[in-house]
């Protein structure tokens, strides 16, 4: 299959390339990381064709033998040539132990020029920012973009292929597959089964993997609510389930790490104070979501909006927080470079009430950043109310920028 650019992450690496710092690409298994990797070194051999690239796929039988950092300083020095400029490209990083040392040595020794991705935050960040603190840079590679699905799929952009990204998701190697439940659910199963089994019940060592299975089954049911361990514990204990609340907050972590959910915490919308408790969980791809449980489409669409706008802001790098203010909640503030954005998400403006509801609580904040109401309402163009802008959830996914 012909390998489609996505611009979008090479444009934020390259101007990281030969500068000293390695490249840490973290993400989800599957969302296309190794995909990345690949572009990449296509443009180093554009702008230097005497490039020497050593390429390491530790999901590739040839690789199998890597298994700690002296393996790989042995391996990677006999690929080097001394009379050219080296770059080093390791795929799934921290399937080799303590890789962190050669990654050290190599860039201390000016060896080479280092990119490198990895499927576990924990493991991650712990041992780059221990041993590598400021000598890296991290990209996170999330799932296909509404519009890299429209371009991946080859489809027409219009509701009925809404449905299906919100359905299927964006995992890339789903082009490959038809777009129908039998198929693609199938695909999503095996991915997710995949990534329980290597990201979180061996690396986080796991014992009670049906509890671990039924909390995400029951964040998936709960998407875009409020989440606490406590009271998750206490309706456990009301059916009889006795799970520590460190046990359910450990689980939670070893989710996360496995880039499967992302905690979104609240934050007080006039000072910008987090609040300790209570916080959003949201799937990093709604495939994987969605192929857990059957499907309700009607009844899950406001989930599924929600999930999708949180996954659209975290792609373009903002930082994402549910606002509170007073009693009120604010479904998302988003803030980038000093600048914020508030957004309400509604299937329908159906009526005043809701009318009031959703653009009556973005009216009360009293500052003159951009603030949107996303839904899915039928109308030819965006429309303003007193300076807040409706956007159709398609209109939205497709913005590069706010």
């Amino acid at each position: 299959m012909k390998l489609i650019n996505r611009n979008l992450y090479s444009n934020r690496i390259k101007p990281f390339i030969n500068k000293g710092v390695i490249k840490v690409l973290t993400g989800q298994r599957r969302v296309g990381k190794s995909s990345v990797l690949l572009q990449l070194i296509d443009e180093i051999k554009i702008c230097n064709s005497n490039a020497n690239i050593i390429y390491i796929n530790k999901e590739l039988d040839e690789f199998r033998s890597l298994k700690t950092d002296a393996d790989l300083s042995a391996y990677v020095e006999t690929k080097l040539i001394k009379s050219a400029e080296n770059y080093l490209f390791i795929d799934e990083i921290q399937d080799i132990e303590h890789f962190e040392n050669t990654l050290r040595s190599l860039q201390a020794t000016e060896s080479c020029d280092i990119f490198c991705t990895g499927s576990n935050a924990k493991m991650m960040s712990g041992e780059l920012s221990t041993y590598l603190s400021g000598r890296y840079v991290e990209f996170k590679i999330h799932s296909l973009s509404y519009s890299e699905f429209l371009e991946f799929h080859q489809l027409s952009d219009d509701d009925n292929t809404l449905r299906k990204f919100l359905t299927y998701g964006g995992l890339p190697h789903l082009a490959r597959l038809q777009l129908n439940d039998e198929i693609a659910f199938e695909y999503l199963k095996n991915v997710y089964s995949t990534i329980i089994l290597k990201d979180v019940v061996s690396r986080e060592n796991i014992r009670n993997v049906d509890f671990l299975e039924t909390l995400s089954d029951y964040l998936a049911d709960n998407v875009g609510n409020l989440f606490s361990a406590n009271n998750i514990h206490k309706f456990l204990k009301s059916q009889r389930v006795d799970i520590s609340v460190n046990l359910i907050v450990n689980y939670l972590k070893a989710l996360s790490n496995a880039y499967i959910i992302n905690k979104v915490q609240r934050i007080d919308v006039k000072g910008l104070k987090k609040f300790e408790i209570g916080e959003k969980y949201y799937f990093e791809d709604l495939g994987l979501r969605n192929c857990k449980q059957h499907l309700e489409f009607t009844t899950d669409i406001n989930k599924l909006m929600e999930n999708s706008v949180y996954q659209h802001l975290s792609l373009l790098n903002y930082q994402v927080f549910v606002g509170k203010m007073n009693n009120l909640e604010i479904d998302f503030v988003g803030i980038k470079d000093n600048q914020k954005i508030y957004i309400q998400v509604a299937y329908m403006l159906h009526d005043e009430k809701t009318k009031e509801r959703e653009f009556g609580n973005l009216l009360k904040i009293n500052n003159n950043y951009r603030k949107y109401v996303v839904t899915l309402d039928s109308f030819t163009s965006e429309t303003n109310f007193k300076g807040i802008e409706q956007i159709h959830l398609r209109e939205f996914l497709k913005r590069s920028e706010f």
